[in-house]
Order: C-alpha cells, then structure tokens, then sequence
C-alpha cells in the first residue's frame, strides 16, 4: 500500500540530499556520468525555445546543460522557479526538451504530466526521463535499501484525470513507473502521441555502491576508475546489471 504522505516531503528530501550531497565526492562524480548520458541525448533546440528540468532537487544539472532553466516544486535560492508537471506555466511549444531526473515515479497521473509535457513542447521537442532500473540488480537494491516502493502493484490511468489543485497532491512514489510504462509500455495508449526513441539501460555501480543520499559509500574514492571499469564490462548485461534507466520520447508532429 502506497504510504500517504504530505507533498512537503519532497522538500524535506531534498535539503537532506544536500547535505549527503556536499559530503560524498563519489556521489557526486555518479550522478555527473548520468547528467552527461541526458545532455548526450537532448534534441535540437530551435530558436525562441528553451530547455527545462523538472524536479530539480539541487539544480546540479547547470553544470552539465548550462542554459537549463531549473525548477521544483517549492522554491530554493538554488533554483530558477516554482513548477508543477501537471500544470506547467510555460507557453505552448516553447520547450525544446524537457528533463525529469528521479521524477516520473513520483507522478501518480502520468497522463496528466505528459499532456502538459506535448502542450510545452515543441514539435518534434523531447521529454528525456531518467529513473530506476528495474534489472535484477535494480530490483534487488531498490527493493532493499530503497525507503520508497518499487511500485510494480501500483495502477495508473490512461487518461488525464481532473485535477482541482495539483500541489495538494500527496507524496507518491513507485519506482517502477517507468520500467513499466515506458519500458515495457504496460498502458500502451498512454503514449499515444509520442515517439520512443531510445530506452537506455545504465549499469552504475558507481551509483549504487556510492550508498546514494541515505546509504553507506561502499569503495573509496581512489577506486571510483576500477568501479566505472566494472560498470563497462558489467554493461553487457543489462537486464541483470543496470541501475538507470533513461527513456527519451519525442512529442509527434
């Protein structure tokens, strides 16, 4: 059963994900290899356009994506400004891609976050999603050591729902949204209307064995070049090894 909890938890996480942050050097250098693979894989930005990240904790992405307007949920002095995936303030095909990075197994109504990502979105404009691996390595640690759920029980409509007050929302998390909606497509007419270009399956032992926010760090930080070694060999098997997954869709039309 899905933990209800108030939408301020995100805030709360988010200033002790600093703090682990600012601590953790290997963490860090992790997370920095998955904000390349997204900057790697964002889509043409037309004039006039802008790229946005959804979500962004600690807005750690400038470093990677320079021009990216950072946001959340509540407001931080880190951050550019406040917004909501399921009732976004930006004008109609303005976006050039769209960023959520441990975002989408926080929406209960993907429907609704992803009318409003083709509203915003250019033509042809990206939504690039990075979330949880569900490999048997990812089952296993997020299932272990993870204090959300995996989700794989949790039911998502097909269809945007009505939505009085979309910050008045409980906390929700499943971290097998996105193995199961985008991966595997379990609702395939919730992506009507986009276009699948790339499910990238990333092993990161780096990441796992960095303890994440809350963990313990497994490996020094000298061995952070044997750890990414391991991560490109491991990488031949994903469905057993990965640890990321990214999709990256693209609004038709």
């Amino acid at each position: 059963m899905q933990t209800q909890l108030p939408a301020e938890q995100h805030n709360i996480e988010i200033h002790e994900n600093r703090r682990a942050w600012e601590s953790k050097p290997v963490l860090r250098a992790a997370y920095g290899a998955l904000y390349q693979e997204i900057a790697r894989h964002l889509g043409p930005k037309p004039e006039g356009s802008i790229n946005v990240e959804l979500g962004s904790g600690m807005g750690n992405i400038k470093e990677f994506v320079p021009d990216c307007i950072t946001t959340d949920l509540f407001p931080n002095p880190w951050l550019d400004r406040v917004e909501n995936a399921y009732r976004l303030n930006f004008a109609d095909a303005s976006v050039a891609n769209l960023i959520l990075f441990d975002v989408w197994h926080h929406l209960a109504h993907p429907a609704n976050a992803l009318a409003e990502a083709a509203r915003v979105l250019v033509p042809g404009g990206r939504l690039l999603v990075m979330d949880p691996a569900m490999s048997l390595t990812g089952r296993l640690v997020y299932g272990l050591f993870h204090h959300e759920p995996l989700g794989f029980s949790a039911g998502f409509c097909p269809q945007p729902v009505e939505m009085p007050d979309p910050q008045a929302l409980p906390y929700f998390a499943a971290q097998s949204s996105a193995y199961r909606l985008l991966e595997r497509r379990e609702i395939p007419e919730l992506l009507d209307g986009w276009r699948v270009r790339n499910i990238i399956r990333i092993t990161s032992f780096a990441y796992l064995a960095s303890g994440g926010f809350r963990g313990r760090q497994l490996y020094p930080e000298f061995a952070l070049p044997l750890i990414r070694q391991a991560d490109r060999l491991l990488g031949i098997w994903p469905g057993v090894f990965a640890a990321r997954l990214l999709a990256v869709l693209s609004k038709e039309g």
